[in-house]
């Protein structure tokens, strides 16, 4: 309880210092809220040619879009200074987190926090009530309560893509590249429904690099086209353990890739 009371009040502090200057606060407040919102307002543009992607409406597709947002502010409201590890390493600055009395990961967590995450979440918000007014999906406290435990999934893998790889820099000290490239990755399929790909990428990015688990997946649960999965329907129901399983399996592989830390001397 301790360490989450002093975490609390580390970042209520470093938004306090943000708030210091109004303009630039709102200015990457609205930053945030217009970058994620790009990708939506493609949709609407393409989606303005046709009535449907694949048998996917604009209703649904902005559904999955507003699940992948709210998913990732989630993730960017906890865990997006892991994006700041490379740093940290290359810098000696990971000494001073493990001299502190509180778990290192936990204060890398809280050490910077980025306002520009309040737009992240509320574009996510806004276009998630968007594609819940015109999906015409019948609600249950089932799918009530599997929405909640999807945007956690969707989260708990947007931290699994950065921790996980993230932690190689306490080897090779840079690891830009390859968050780089599983980010752009996400950013460009994870909020669309992948039958729009062929068969081999559909695959890849299913089982190997599960971005299909991020929105596509539980949002055809949502929508009940199940059918048209690559997956049984057990699989899909459960679909947020996925995202949950992946980020305990980042923590873990996070601590052991710490142990190979060399500190900087300084």
């Amino acid at each position: 309880m301790a360490t989450l009371v002093t975490c609390w009040a580390l970042v209520r502090a470093s938004v306090r210092g943000s708030m210091q200057y109004r303009a630039n606060f709102i200015a990457e407040v609205l930053f945030g809220v217009i970058y994620n919102s790009l990708g939506f307002v493609f949709i609407l543009l393409v989606l303005g040619q046709f009535t449907s992607i694949d048998g996917w409406t604009l209703g649904e597709i902005t559904l999955l879009y507003g699940i992948r947002l709210c998913g990732h502010g989630l993730w960017a409201l906890c865990f997006s200074s892991s994006m700041m590890l490379d740093y940290y390493v290359q810098e000696g600055e990971w000494d001073r987190f493990l001299v502190r009395p509180m778990p290192a990961f936990v204060l890398m967590m809280v050490s910077y926090f980025r306002v520009a995450v309040f737009g992240d979440v509320l574009a996510g918000v806004v276009v998630l009530a968007a594609g819940i007014h015109q999906a015409g999906i019948v609600w249950t406290p089932a799918r009530v309560l599997f929405l909640g435990a999807t945007i956690l999934g969707s989260a708990g893998l947007d931290a699994a893509f950065a921790i996980g790889p993230g932690a190689l820099g306490f080897r090779f000290l840079n690891t830009e590249g390859v968050r780089g490239t599983i980010d752009y990755l996400t950013s460009q399929f994870a909020a669309y429904p992948l039958t729009i790909l062929g068969r081999p990428v559909r695959y890849l990015l299913t089982f190997v690099i599960p971005l299909a688990f991020v929105a596509w997946i539980p949002g055809a649960v949502l929508l009940g086209k199940e059918e048209a999965l690559p997956v049984p329907a057990w699989l899909a129901w459960g679909s947020p353990l996925v995202g949950v399983g992946l980020f305990l399996a980042a923590l873990w592989f996070f601590r052991r890739e710490s142990r190979h830390y060399q500190s900087a001397g300084s």
